[in-house]
């Protein structure tokens, strides 16, 4: 979940009203490439998983605040997280930080089965109801410390954290399966981190670095103070 104000290029207000709109001016003329991806978002109704207020900027190119000081992440960002796991269908994906469940329900379209951690209740009851709604049935719902994982779930193929740490959490890591791909905003402030993706590689952890980014604190265990 990107913290309001996360500076990304784009169109700004000029391109929300649609999801083949933002898909076209934020996503693909970026260079994602993904058709399974941008099928999917085409198909993820956003403007439902924003407060209702907000429901004439959902599509637009920034994060919205979806309360409790959180937010959800700009279409971009979606867009390059999902894509750096390189989902083909078929793989349980761990999802830390729920949100409002727009990242989950596009995570959903693309593999085979979704548990998704929220340390917020209020946040997961909602994501729940809106994702049960849309008939989302691969989605598993947790409430607790994300970085902590889910480890009577484990291991996991896929692992996308949409909240900011200081380093990879070792309980994260601990849960990704050999060949796992895990992303997650790691910085050493909460005001500005990196994408990194990370690959399991037998006992061995190989990083990348990606883009920059600046999401809301992951709070608990391998994550900030509170």
């Amino acid at each position: 979940m990107n913290a309001p104000g996360q500076a990304a290029a784009g169109s700004g207000r000029a391109d929300n009203t649609s999801a083949a709109g933002m898909i076209r001016r934020q996503v693909e003329s970026r260079g994602i490439t993904d058709a399974r991806l941008l099928e999917a978002m085409r198909r993820v109704p956003r403007h439902l998983f924003v407060p209702s207020a907000s429901r004439e900027d959902a599509y637009g190119d920034f994060p919205l605040p979806i309360g409790h000081g959180q937010t959800i992440s700009q279409p971009y960002i979606v867009a390059v997280m999902t894509e750096a796991l390189r989902l083909r269908g078929g793989e349980r994906v761990l999802e830390v930080g729920t949100g409002s469940g727009y990242q989950t329900a596009v995570l959903a379209e693309l593999a085979g089965r979704i548990c998704t951690i929220e340390r917020i209740p209020e946040l997961s009851a909602v994501a729940r109801k809106t994702l049960l709604s849309l008939g989302y049935a691969n989605v598993e719902f947790e409430v607790g410390d994300g970085g902590e994982g889910w480890p009577a779930r484990a291991p996991f193929d896929r692992i996308l954290v949409a909240a900011a740490a200081p380093r990879v959490p070792p309980a994260l890591a601990a849960q990704l399966a050999d060949n796992g791909i895990m992303i997650i905003p790691v910085g050493g402030s909460r005001f500005s981190q990196n994408l990194v993706v990370v690959r399991r590689i037998g006992a061995s952890l190989e990083r990348e670095q990606s883009i920059g980014c600046r999401f809301v604190p992951l709070i608990g265990e391998g994550g900030f103070e509170d």
